[in-house]
This record gives structure tokens, sequence and C-alpha cells, in this order.
């Protein structure tokens, strides 16, 4: 998670034409066990986990999303 994290980090030093846009970042899995899920929300990503045929975002109302 915290190399994911770091990779965020340095996304628009290598993408530069992003450099004036507003990103975001998540996690996503088919499977997204409790506590990876707990420390991705803790962090200010979203968490997306399989449900049925779809995807759902597993963020309540409250997240506070950060942006890189």
């Amino acid at each position: 998670m915290d190399e994911h994290l770091e990779r965020l980090s340095k996304f628009k030093h290598l993408m530069p034409r992003y450099a004036d846009v507003q990103t975001m970042g998540a996690v996503a899995g088919m499977v997204v066990p409790h506590k990876v899920a707990r420390y991705a929300y803790r962090k200010g990503l979203f968490v997306m986990a399989q449900s049925g045929d779809s995807v759902v975002i597993l963020n309540d109302d409250s997240c506070q999303p950060q942006s890189w």
C-alpha cells in the first residue's frame, strides 16, 4: 500500500501534462481485506471492490479524499 502512495506522489512529476489537474487515488480488488480498506480510507484513497458483476466504491459520505 505504501508503495502505491509513493507512486501517486510521483505521478505529476513523471506526467507533467497533468500538473494542473486534480488527481485522486484509489485501490481496487475483487476482494479487499478490511484492514487494507481501512488503511487506504485513512490515507485518503477511494476503495473499490467487486459486487456481483459491478464495482462499488466502499467509502462512506464522510470520506475526505486526498488530492495529489
